[in-house]
Order: C-alpha cells, then structure tokens, then sequence
C-alpha cells in the first residue's frame, strides 16, 4: 500500500508539473498571412517556402497561414489591420509611401538600371532607410524583398530610341508619374483601366501599352502586338512584411528566425522570378512577338527631369543620384 501511496504522489506531481507547463503552450503562433496573388504566382510559391522555414527553424512553434488571392483582405486593408494587431503579414510595396515617402523608390522610373543595380539598392544602405522609415511610420517590419518583372513597351512597330515614340498613342496607368515621363519621352500616353486595354488595341483606339512579360502574356497581348521592347523603364521590388506589432510579440530567438526565413525565402523566389523571365521570353516568343532592344540609356537620359519633377522633394536628391551611377 505504501508503494502505491508513493507512486500516486509521483503521478500526482507529475501531472501538476504537466499542467504547470501548459500556459507554454500559449507561445505558439500561428501567423496569418493574405496577399493579392494567386496559387501560381511565384510571390505566393515564395510565401510557401517562407512558412516551411519558420516552421522548421522554430521546431513548429509558430506556423504560417497563407491566404491568397485577396481572401483575406486587399492590400490596403491587409496593411491598416497590421497597424492595428488584426492581421499579420502581406506582400506590400510602394502603397507603404502613404505613411512612408521613401517608399515611394521602390519603384521610380530608370531609376535602376539592371537587377543588380535594383539589388544594390535594396540590399544596401538605401534600402536600409526605406526599411527603417517603414518600421518607423507604417509600423509594419520588410522581412525579405521580392523581384517584379521589369516593365516594357508592346507595339505593332519596332521602338529602339525616343524618336521612335513620336506619336505613339499608349495606355499607361492612371499615375502622374508615368504619364509625365511617357510624354517626355515622346509618346502620347492615356491613362486607362486594365482591363480596357485588349479591345483598345484591337480596335486602334490606342497602338501600345507597357507591363511585364508576365502580365503582357496572360493577358493575350501577343494577340495583337508584334513587338516587345526591352525598354525595361521601370524595375522594382516588393516586400514581405510582418506587423511590428506581431514582431515585438516575439522572443528574440524567434524574431532571427523570421528574418532567416525571409532571407531563404527570397533567395527561392529570385530562383524563379530568374527561370520564369527566361521561360516568359520563349513563350513570348513562339506566340509571334519580336523582342527589340532598344537605347536604354537615351530613354534614361530624356526621361530624368520628368522623373525629377514628379518625385517628392525628400527622395529627389537620392532619385538623381541614382540616375547619376
């Protein structure tokens, strides 16, 4: 009896030992995470990869929820939710310059010249500022730094120097920014809807319009373009990022683990930004359209003082150093 006594405490401690160590259990996190992709795009393949490392390198303590395709919000939303502890990550870029202005050379017209030049900014003491003034002002933390497709200009006519332009109606955006440059330029820019773009090139309304390859080939442009040129006048980048107020609910141990996660994430997502670019060419390619090279540095050279003249004066003196180097 008096074994059975001992061993009923020992259960008994044990138990109250386990249940001590319960409320430890409250340390896991599960972090949601919404972005506007879809499940092929390679922002979200990267999300995927960024989870299955933060999983791995926290022994599955805090896990990823990834929400695609807008679910869980837009991109404004997901942002204002960050800022007020109702959401915890998303895939964000220049839209972060209505808190933060330096955000705003994330994606500045010839501003850089190759991925390397665009890397040498954003990995470099440029990009430390925009980050810092991002934590700062929009309260939510860049963990990693995705690539976008490089903008170029489709036509139905070969453009290899400014000259070229003249004349030439093209859809932009609805941003000053871009009008301003194209008229610079030469061309005769109108602001447009996306979605209006296909049956205004089909029927004349407008001879040409600027995205990525990616963009310009799920949308069917190859249709009724004939040539893509490597204009390449906009090159950006895009952030992964984390609500600061997430961030400071985690340990310091855990924080290098969401930054090493990120750091993995993004050498994965330039892996395939890398080979998409090349398969995006071919596609491009055996569907008819012609890829022209063109006087980068020319169109660089005419298009600075709209460039210039249309950046906020905080990020101006960076802007001209930038077209500078």
């Amino acid at each position: 009896m008096k074994v059975m006594r001992k061993f009923a405490k020992l259960l008994l401690t044990v138990c109250c030992l386990t249940l001590i160590s319960l409320p430890a259990l409250a340390a896991d996190m599960t972090l949601k995470l919404g972005h506007l992709a879809n499940e092929e795009n390679i922002w979200h393949k990267a999300c995927v990869k960024f989870g299955e490392e933060l999983s791995a390198l926290t022994d599955g303590r805090i896990t990823v929820e990834i929400y695609p395709n807008e679910s869980l919000g837009k991109e404004m939303d997901l942002i204002n939710g960050m800022q007020l502890g109702t959401a915890d990550m998303t895939i964000t870029g220049e839209s972060l310059q209505n808190w933060a202005p330096m955000a705003a050379l994330l994606a500045v017209p010839y501003a850089y010249k190759s991925i390397e030049h665009m890397d040498s900014i954003a990995g470099g003491e440029i990009g430390t500022q925009i980050e810092a003034q991002i934590i700062e002002k929009a309260k939510v933390r860049p963990v990693a730094y995705f690539a976008r497709g490089p903008r170029n200009l489709t036509t139905n006519r070969p453009i290899k120097s400014p000259a070229d332009l003249n004349g030439l109606k093209m859809r932009v955006p609805n941003v000053p920014l871009f009008v301003d440059v194209w008229k610079a330029l030469g061309a005769q820019p109108t602001p447009m809807a996306f979605s209006e773009v296909f049956t205004s090139l089909q029927n004349g309304t407008i001879d040409a319009q600027e995205n990525p390859l990616a963009l310009i080939k799920s949308a069917s442009f190859f249709e009724v373009q004939k040539h893509v040129n490597l204009t390449e006048h906009v090159r950006s980048w895009i952030y992964l990022a984390l609500s600061e107020k997430t961030w400071s609910k985690l340990s310091e141990a855990d924080q290098k683990a969401v930054l090493e996660a990120g750091k993995r994430a993004q050498t994965y997502e330039r892996e395939l930004f890398l080979e998409d670019e090349q398969k995006l060419v071919q596609e491009l390619q055996d569907k008819g359209m012609t890829f022209v090279e063109v006087d980068g540095a020319a169109f660089a050279s005419k298009a600075k003082d709209a460039v210039l003249a249309n950046v906020k004066p905080e990020i101006r003196p960076i802007v001209e150093q930038l077209f500078n180097e």
